[in-house]
């Protein structure tokens, strides 16, 4: 165990394939709730009695929590401890997911969402940060690929099981599975996983950055979905007022604290800022996608859960394929061409799914109606989510390889946020909308356009602005996407820290994971 704590285990011994197992297992649990949830929302509102409101709130709850506290989730654990927080946010989300399991209303329901949110922080960038400080750097890079690639199968089988889910035990089965993958994943991290620290972990948290902005995301939420119910109440127009406030407070505080959350000096590189506003374009509109699609086929085509998840399924096989070969190729060619292409391949898929609607749901509804639109959004994403990660990190200097990833991947997650609360309200959806059948179909046509305009705008921002970066000095020190295999449907993959800036000798300063304190 001596040689674990130093980090030099290798991927083929005992310790390595125990290392895998729990952080695939910790991972997969997060990943699964994000990509599952969506099937489940027609069975929950029927059970619960709740209006679309508390459905957008059984997403975006879960999504808030996440996205406004991911970039501390790593700071946590180079601290305390990374597997120390790494086995409390196992904990931490299946008592969370239990409390969803038995939730008897939505309000319980939608609390228990926001601590899975939380617990979802600490996993999602814990569970990469034990890889990287656990493997010996000769294999990192095939332990990274590995645990990847496993979960790019998870979230392929996703909505799969998902569906299974509601159709056969029911949909509280959804959260109460992720209990017996912490049973398994807890015991396996304290007795065969090494814990590890950064000594270089230092200064304050930004806890006052952290609070600000997910309640600036918070009010803003509340407003875009109350609005359709309420109207332009006192209410909803001070919560849009309130957000817009904090999220100016957030701003200001991040430009003055000496080790912000979110470090503007980051944003001065002018490919970075492009390449997170082409991310909110894409991730607002994958958001919203993959929201009212589960809707559409149960309600509208008349698919079961396990139908409408499975004919969704080919969109996160293609990203298994082939991703890793888009970034090749996004590499040689460099990245204007497939950010401009993948999102308008994309737009298109998602007016293909204009077609859907009743009698899609037979044998040759599904070829002719839904598996061509599914397909050709995958062919899109498969084109833009490698070569935007690769141009992610190549728009930053080296040191800040982690950082940069861990913005971009709050970035997506808060546009899908924003969409989900959006949409319906642009759209004109009620607060019954998804209990008619005709009513849903008509507002469903309206937003999936607004959907494939969002990808247009941003194929056209890409287009005009991305460029393919200068050439590192020394190509070995350009940091490189090393989560190549990943179904970035949610938000783009985490990248680990490029441990060889860190070692003697080098010329930049070591990189803080997305959150630790003084990464500015």
């Amino acid at each position: 165990m001596s040689d674990a704590e130093t980090g030099a285990i290798r991927v083929a011994s005992p310790t390595g394939r125990w290392v895998i197992l729990t952080t695939v297992l910790g991972s997969s649990m997060a990943l699964l709730d994000s990509t599952v949830i969506n099937v489940a929302l027609p069975r929950i509102g029927k059970d619960l009695g709740t209006d679309l409101a508390a459905l957008q709130w059984t997403v975006n709850a879960y999504m808030l929590t996440l996205a406004g506290l991911i970039l501390l989730g790593g700071a946590l654990g180079d601290r305390y401890g990374r597997r120390r927080v790494f086995a409390v946010g196992v904990v931490w989300f299946a008592t969370a997911s239990v409390m969803c399991g038995i939730a008897p209303n939505a309000a319980v329901l939608i609390a228990a969402r926001a601590l899975q949110g939380i617990g979802g922080a600490l996993l999602t960038p814990g569970s990469l940060a034990l890889i990287q400080a656990s493997f010996h750097p000769d294999d990192r890079a095939r332990a990274v690929g590995l645990w990847s690639g496993l979960g790019g199968v998870g979230a392929a089988i996703g909505p799969f099981v998902g569906g299974w889910l509601v159709d056969g035990p029911g949909w509280r089965w959804v959260f109460l599975l992720n209990v017996p993958l912490a049973a398994v994943c807890l015991p396996v991290a304290l007795r065969r996983v090494p814990e590890s620290r950064d000594p270089g972990a230092h200064g304050r948290f930004d806890v006052l950055g952290a609070v600000l902005g997910a309640l600036a995301l918070a009010l803003v939420t509340y407003a875009l979905i109350e609005a359709p119910g309420q109207g332009a109440s006192g209410v909803v127009i001070g919560a849009a007022v309130g957000g817009i406030i904090l999220g100016a407070a957030f701003v200001q505080v991040e430009r003055r604290r000496a080790d912000p959350m979110l470090p503007p000096s980051v944003f001065a590189s002018r490919q970075f800022t492009v390449v997170n506003i082409i991310t909110l374009c894409v991730y607002a509109a994958l958001g919203g996608y993959f929201f009212l699609s589960a809707i559409q086929l149960q309600v509208v085509a008349g698919y079961s859960a396990l139908g409408a998840g499975t004919a969704l399924l080919p969109t996160t096989v293609l990203m298994l394929l082939f991703s890793a070969s888009s970034g090749e190729l996004g590499q040689r060619i460099g990245p204007r061409i497939p950010l401009t292409v993948g999102p308008l391949v994309a737009a298109a898929g998602m007016l293909l799914m204009l077609r859907v609607g009743p009698g899609s749901n037979s044998v040759s509804g599904y070829y002719t109606d839904v598996l061509p639109a599914v397909g050709v959004i995958g062919v899109g994403l498969v084109t833009v989510v490698a070569p935007l990660t690769a141009t992610v990190l190549a728009s930053v200097d080296t040191a800040r390889a982690g950082l940069a990833s861990g913005i971009n991947n709050a970035a997506a997650r808060a546009a899908g946020l924003i969409a989900v609360a959006a949409l319906p309200l642009l759209a004109g959806m009620g607060p019954e909308a998804y209990r008619n059948a005709d009513e849903f179909a008509v507002t469903f046509r309206r937003a999936m356009p607004m959907c494939a305009g969002l990808l247009v705008l941003g194929a056209v921002i890409a287009w005009t602005t991305v460029r393919k970066p200068a050439a590192a000095p020394d190509e070995k020190r350009k940091a490189r996407p090393e989560c190549t295999v990943h179904c970035g449907v949610v938000a783009p993959p985490l990248e680990p820290v490029h441990e060889d800036v860190d070692k003697p000798g080098a010329n930049r300063p070591p990189e803080r994971r997305p959150g630790t304190p003084g990464a500015d």
